[in-house]
């Protein structure tokens, strides 16, 4: 469904909207599920075998695993849902957003406190009135791990 939805391009950004909430319903849901004890001690005896009792798409369960929020949330995920995947691991918010940027918690944390990310290459901007997005890289390939 390709809607205009001139919202969309905020760089670096995934914009939860009804279409990325439809699409990370069975995601969201198993994040959920994390709420009871019961669950998350199902969950961190076999992760995978939990993941499979929820309709998720493979791509979703895949980016659980590999504890990769990004990909989490462009497949739909919530990231308010998805701290209970780190709050079931031990993880703090500040190291899961240190994974989410290719930084450890202490570069993250740092970052933070030395005034947050530089708006510089995170605007769009365009001479002649149309519209260029202009991206910085939001994380790099290289996993801190969650």
């Amino acid at each position: 469904m390709a809607l205009n939805k001139p919202y969309l391009d905020v760089p670096g950004t995934t914009i939860f909207d009804a279409e990325q909430s439809r699409k990370g319903y069975h995601l969201n849901q198993f994040c959920m599920s994390l709420m009871k004890a019961n669950n998350r001690e199902r969950f961190k005896a076999d992760m995978r075998a939990y993941l499979d009792e929820w309709p998720m798409t493979e791509e979703q369960k895949q980016a659980v695993l590999a504890r990769d929020l990004n990909r989490c949330i462009a497949a739909g995920g919530n990231i308010y849902f998805l701290a209970k995947i780190g709050a079931t691991l031990g993880k703090s918010f500040q190291q899961m957003a240190g994974s989410m940027t290719g930084m450890t918690e202490e570069e993250y944390r740092d970052m933070m406190i030395g005034g947050g990310r530089s708006v510089e290459g995170n605007r769009v901007v365009g001479e002649d009135g149309s519209a260029q997005a202009h991206r910085q890289p939001q994380g790099s390939s290289t996993k801190v791990g969650l």
